[in-house]
């Protein structure tokens, strides 16, 4: 490890680190921490809350998940100095101007310090509020920079972004900023103004709200506009339109330092590090296959010909470190913003009817048990390529379709037993959050990945780098990886069987 150039970047390095709480977040954490001890200090942004404090969430969602395993029985009892000398949690959200950190004194130390930020906060609801997604992935990103020009020995500005910014586009998808006011293929105007948005949103809460309408309902209905919004200007939903437009903030960024974005893909479980399968939660693709493996579904929607552009967690932040050690160069020497999309579309794709398979072949092997304990035996899958139209949902014969989608528990089991309206409400909720998913389960988008490819390519002088640092996915072997490693991994630290 002397050898490594990456490793020797981060020594005396400090950090900060925006919603430090999510998956990829952790996975950086733990990997700096165990391979680099020298780093200085990392600062982890989380919210704080009247029941739970950030040093509680550091500990409970955080350094006291399986994941930090490896790491805390490496150091021994030097583990709690480690955690306590390097890692500060601080109070504060995205949101609000200076992050919302309230203590004047600690922002005075942070822009003294800080080297490096990654910011890696967002929401990732497909139908989130359209409020709390502008404010988190929109706003929040201009939230960041702002603080990042306070920082006076800040190099690198890392922001975790997604490649499905591009949309339903189909092709090709190069990696090019988004420009400022762009709308995609499909929209309903020309020019997208970011400060019209930011009125729009304020407008409808104020009309909701002189209705006297309940907090849920409010909730019902902002989600409704953060789906016309993104519709309006050729996006398929929220998440993704105020990511595109979190993109569009940052490059009015003139702090003189770098600025990279990383667009990963669908993002599965680790690969190898720290160990070969960790995750948390159910993420986009883990929902049909446990509904899958529980009897839910017997019907899978979809392109069988598309690829489903799968990357685990652990190389998208190989990538992230990668990128921080190549870029972080003399200020005279500043590069425009460089974008980095990683994903398996281009140089090792898995088909969608591969993955069908995939689950099949794992659940005959290692069936899901019923609530009596009983093994759950499962059909071969079908693929259709069409998606049921909602004029069908007075047929059970599709509701196969939306529980496909991780939707099993929108319908009542007893789905004859309820009353044709709720049935109906349940149903058209159901196909609602089916069309969220729709553009990726037909996805005809292929990723470009060259400038990843050329950081990779870079890393060959250093053999250890290539080895620590893996994001080659044309390494991935996937009927090994899903069967042997991230199925399991689901099972395991999801399901937790």
């Amino acid at each position: 490890m002397e050898e490594s150039k990456i490793l020797h970047h981060f020594e005396g390095k400090t950090i900060l680190i925006t919603g430090s709480t999510g998956f990829l977040a952790k996975i950086f954490l733990e990997k700096i921490l165990r391979l680099q001890p020298n780093v200085k200090k990392l600062f982890l942004l989380m919210r704080a809350s009247p029941k739970i404090s950030v040093h509680q969430r550091l500990e409970e969602e955080v350094v006291g998940t399986e994941l930090f395993r490896v790491l805390r029985e490496e150091r021994g009892e030097d583990f709690e100095s480690i955690i306590s000398s390097k890692v500060v949690p601080i109070s504060g959200d995205v949101g609000y101007e200076n992050l919302g950190i309230a203590d004047a004194q600690l922002r005075q130390q942070m822009w003294r310090e800080i080297n490096v930020i990654v910011n890696s906060a967002a929401t990732t609801k497909f139908d989130e509020r359209y409020d709390v997604a502008f404010e988190i992935n929109s706003l929040g990103v201009k939230h960041v920079q702002d603080f990042g020009t306070k920082c006076r020995k800040l190099e690198m500005l890392l922001h975790v972004s997604t490649a499905y910014v591009h949309g339903t586009k189909v092709g090709l998808m190069q990696e090019k900023t988004i420009c400022m006011g762009e709308t995609l293929p499909g929209a309903k105007i020309p020019y997208l103004d970011i400060n019209e948005e930011k009125s729009v949103i304020q407008e409808k809460l104020r009309l909701l709200q002189t209705q006297k309408l309940s907090e849920k309902e409010i909730t019902r209905a902002m989600k409704d506009f953060g789906i016309e919004r993104a519709m309006l200007h050729g996006w398929p939903n929220t998440y993704v339109f105020t990511k595109a437009m979190g993109e569009m903030l940052l490059q009015r960024f003139n702090q003189n330092c770098n600025v990279a974005i990383i667009r990963p893909t669908i993002i599965t479980s680790t690969f190898k590090d720290p160990f070969p399968g960790w995750i948390e939660g159910l993420r986009t693709l883990d929902s049909i296959f446990v509904a899958y493996g529980k009897g839910n579904i017997k019907f899978f929607v979809g392109d069988p010909n598309s690829a489903i552009d799968l990357v685990p967690g652990d190389m998208v932040v190989n990538c992230m470190i990668a990128v921080i050690a190549s870029h972080s160069i003399p200020v005279n020497e500043k590069e425009g913003i460089i974008v980095y999309q990683i994903g398996s579309s281009r140089r090792n794709p898995v088909k969608y009817d591969e993955l069908k398979w995939f689950m099949l072949r794992y659940l005959n092997n290692n069936p899901l048990m019923d609530s009596c304990g009983k093994p759950i035996k499962v059909a071969p899958p079908v693929i259709l390529n069409t998606m049921p139209s909602f004029h069908n949902y007075i047929s059970f014969h599709y509701l196969p379709f939306v529980q496909m989608l991780g939707l099993a528990n929108v319908i009542c089991c007893n789905f004859f037993e309820s009353s044709y309206t709720n049935a109906k409400r349940r149903i058209k909720q159901a196909m609602r959050l089916a069309d969220l998913y729709k553009p990726y389960l037909f996805s005809q988008a292929i990723f470009d990945d060259s400038n990843t490819e050329n950081l990779r390519m870079r890393m060959r002088g250093s053999n250890i780098d290539m080895e620590l640092f893996n994001f080659d996915l044309k390494c991935v072997v996937w009927d090994d990886y899903l069967l042997n490693t991230h199925f399991l991994g689901i099972a395991k630290y999801v399901l937790g069987v």
